[in-house]
């Protein structure tokens, strides 16, 4: 990952934890478990990760309605902008890249793009 991405939004925000951020933006409210097959990290990573994000205010640990014993992982309202702006930064980038494209081009990279995003074996199952 560009460090551009995550340059100046805190310690705690690097080319490790950013994947948990933007893993927990797509999938929601989840176990570390559950994101960690979404981002393809095992549980104990995500874990780790997580508690550095947690101390800088960007997630949160809620308990779980449906176990009692289990934890979920959930965006604060800090976690979610936070993730907007690199978000914004990153189309900001691919923007940039493709402006001396053939318009054409470009626009034929975006539906392939997305087809690939769509339809590609990595694509994530939706829940």
């Amino acid at each position: 990952m560009d460090t551009q991405l995550t340059e100046g939004l805190g310690e705690a925000v690097d080319d490790l934890t950013y994947p948990v951020l933007s893993g927990l933006a797509r999938t929601g409210t989840c176990s570390a478990a559950d994101l960690g097959r979404e981002i393809g990290l095992d549980r104990t990573t995500v874990t780790r990760r997580a508690d550095r994000l947690e101390q800088a205010g960007l997630l949160q640990r809620q308990p779980d309605p449906a176990d009692g014993r289990a934890t979920l992982l959930a965006l604060t309202e800090q976690g979610r902008n936070l993730v907007s702006v690199t978000r914004q930064r990153l189309a900001a980038g691919i923007e940039s890249s493709l402006a001396t494209w053939p318009q054409a081009d470009a626009r034929a990279f975006a539906r392939q793009l997305r087809r690939f995003v769509d339809e590609s074996p990595f694509a994530a199952e939706r829940h």
